[in-house]
């Protein structure tokens, strides 16, 4: 499975970007879709995530400002991050989990660079 993440750019504080991950397969396949983020050296760190169910989850520092959402007729998942600040300067990462009796496999989409600046 391939994933190709896309919708990052330069935005100025208080804007809005969506991502966009779209999965070479069917995404329902994954028991877990989420978005992950890196910042110059810091570690990858979890953004949002997204259950083959629906139920998403978020990290505090994005609570209340992104929304991840799947649409699995397309194979894609999203991301629509609103009132961006300089600290969520970062590549943001597709990732996609499958869990399974032999073990937990991870799936990443290639990134994609997310700046925001005045």
């Amino acid at each position: 499975v391939q994933l190709q993440a896309s919708g990052g750019g330069l935005v100025q504080p208080g804007g809005s970007l969506r991502l966009s991950c779209a999965a070479s397969g069917s995404i329902l396949s994954f028991n877990v879709m989420g978005w992950y983020r890196q910042a110059p050296g810091k570690q990858r760190e979890l953004v949002a995530r997204i259950t083959s169910g629906g139920s998403p989850a978020y990290s505090d520092s994005v609570k209340g400002r992104f929304t991840i959402s799947r649409d699995n007729a397309k194979n894609t998942v999203y991301l629509q991050s609103n009132n961006l600040k300089p600290e969520d300067t970062a590549v943001y990462y597709c990732n996609a989990e499958r869990i399974s009796i032999t073990g937990n496999y991870d799936y990443w989409g290639q990134g994609t660079q997310v700046t925001v600046s005045s």
